[in-house]
């Protein structure tokens, strides 16, 4: 795969003395220019989130306050849905610490006051809620910062780096998961964080790059433990990864000598140790009778386990694919492989945390639970013998996501699909330039993010399931915008520049302002709370509801 440099016409751009769009659109600076972008999420979140009635987002706030409350007062956790694992437990540290600091006394479940003295509980559960918001806007924060610090790594200009964070900071995903409790940012991120991961290790070989795939599969497997969904991005990633190596990306001299062995054998050791640690976890999660008191239903030969033995396998194949094609030697590819294993069976471990069947159950059968929220139509086309039914609804699918895209034909609170607006004449300019590495790495990211859309569209593609693929779409921007830089200099680039960015704060800031501005009452909640909240009464809800 070698890159070609030919020209293509794009018609007449500025002089040279012209300034670069890029230089306006980041004037700031690298550093200033985050900062803002930081400054930017909590000014909208402290005007469209933190003071917004706490009742105001109750799915899923009240259920991870809920679990963390009851799990502080020494009961054990309730919610295993997708399962929310890591959102849960982070939102019962972080009251622990905040009441250890004398910030907030409605840390558990007995500490709020009963429904009956209403004002006294409106109180308590503004103050939790108001502390999960803090803690979920920390977290956004804390990703922006992750990718900003990766994609400089992945890119050549800092501008195109800043801009990327830019329109990742202001998407849809982010404006809703830094003021609401769910459990998508935390899924989807560790899995993204992953992918940048290996593309920058891709690029040059160093010693310690199967330690990087160790960080990267652990990575993978913590997003899965937050969310089932976070499966679909895990299965694309093997795929995208494939054409990011390079010419200099090869073995380093250590993994050519009898050093690389010597590494290769501690490598699996040290696979072989984390397997054994991990594999009473495993037994629990295909246990049959568990699996039967969950009602999920097998997809497969009636059975459990086949296609996540499948993955394992596909994933180690794009191991050896990546290593014939970009001449990784085999000393190396083998420690990967070793690598991939032991990160894995180690982030694992995470479950024993604060450990409970259902959560192990959720996290090593995700498909299976997916489909248990299903409507029945595609719970129905997934359980049939003929592909028929399940390849009509991925079309129909296909359809609603192109709509999607095209924001006239469906409308959504989503601004990167006028990213998706340049990206595609962008992969024509530069395959006709002869940059074809770059065009195949844009076209894999931006088919493996309507490739997730199609499906999560079952779900009705919320504004929360964005934060899966709206990274990949920046991701596949960046790297066409970083390989044009000159384009900045064309007529009108300055104009679609501000345009962007523009819509990028509107339209992702939609959601934050449509909650803020809603006069609902909480009354909606009383019919789930019997369900998700069996040990906490509501003023609004009738008794006989729990």
């Amino acid at each position: 795969m070698t890159e070609l440099a030919a020209p293509a016409r794009l018609g007449t751009p500025q002089s040279d003395g012209a300034q670069n769009a890029l230089d306006r659109l980041t004037s700031l600076g690298w550093r200033g220019g985050l900062a803002a972008i930081l400054g930017g999420l909590v000014l909208s979140f402290l005007l469209f989130g933190f003071a917004v009635v706490y009742f105001r987002n109750a799915d899923m706030d009240f259920m991870v306050i809920y679990n963390a409350l009851v799990m502080n007062d020494g009961k054990p956790q309730a919610f295993f849905d997708h399962p929310a694992y890591l959102t849960i437990i982070g939102v019962k540290s972080w009251f622990r610490l905040l009441h250890a600091t004398g910030l907030l006394d409605a840390w558990t479940l007995s500490a709020i006051p009963p429904a009956s003295d209403a004002a006294a509980f409106d109180a308590a559960m503004t103050h939790a809620v108001r502390a999960g918001r803090m803690f979920a806007l920390l977290i956004a924060l804390g990703c922006v910062v992750v990718f900003a610090f990766l994609i400089r790594r992945i890119v050549r200009d800092w501008r195109v780096a800043l801009l990327a964070t830019m329109a990742f900071a202001l998407s849809g995903g982010i404006a809703v998961h830094s003021r609401i409790l769910r459990s998508e940012l935390i899924a989807a991120m560790p899995v993204i964080s992953a992918l940048m991961i290996l593309i920058v290790v891709s690029r040059r070989g160093c010693t310690a790059r199967p330690l990087a795939l160790a960080l990267a599969s652990a990575l993978c497997v913590i997003g899965l433990e937050n969310k089932v969904q976070a499966i679909l991005l895990i299965g694309a990633l093997p795929v995208l990864i494939l054409p990011f190596g390079s010419g200099a990306g090869g073995s380093a001299q250590f993994w050519n000598r009898n050093s690389g062995w010597i590494a290769v054998i501690a490598a699996t050791i040290a696979a072989a140790v984390a397997t054994w640690m991990a594999w009473p976890l495993l037994v629990v999660g295909f246990d049959r009778a568990l699996l039967d008191a969950t009602q999920l239903r097998p997809i497969l030969f009636n059975g459990f386990g086949y296609y996540q033995a499948a993955l394992l396998l596909f994933v180690l194949s794009c191991i050896i694919i990546y290593a014939r094609i970009w001449r990784t030697s085999a000393a190396e590819t083998t420690a990967a492989i070793a690598a991939v294993v032991a990160g894995a069976a180690l982030a694992l471990l995470l479950l024993d945390r604060d450990y409970d069947s259902g959560n192990v159950v959720a996290v090593l059968n995700p498909l299976e639970k997916m489909l248990s929220f299903a409507d029945a139509s595609t719970s129905d086309a997934a359980h049939a013998s003929s592909p028929g039914a399940a390849l009509l609804l991925l079309l129909q699918g296909l359809g609603s996501v192109l709509a999607r895209y095209t924001f006239v034909l469906h409308s959504s609170a989503r601004p990167t699909v006028f990213l998706t607006w340049l990206i595609v004449p962008g992969l024509v300019v530069a395959w006709r330039r002869g940059e074809r590495v770059v065009a195949l790495q844009a076209l894999l990211l931006l088919l493996a993010a309507v490739a997730i859309d199609t499906l999560g569209v079952r779900r009705g593609l919320k504004t929360e399931y964005f934060i899966f693929t709206d990274p990949l779409i920046v991701l596949a921007g960046a790297l066409l915008l970083d390989r044009l830089t000159d384009l900045g200099r064309y007529r009108f680039a300055t104009a679609i520049g501000y345009t962007l960015v523009a819509l990028h704060i509107v339209i992702g800031q939609a959601e934050p302002v449509k909650y803020a501005t809603r006069r609902t009452g909480p009354e909606s909640v009383c019919e789930w709370r019997g369900y998700y909240l069996p040990l906490l009464q509501l003023p609004w809800c009738s008794p006989s509801k729990s």
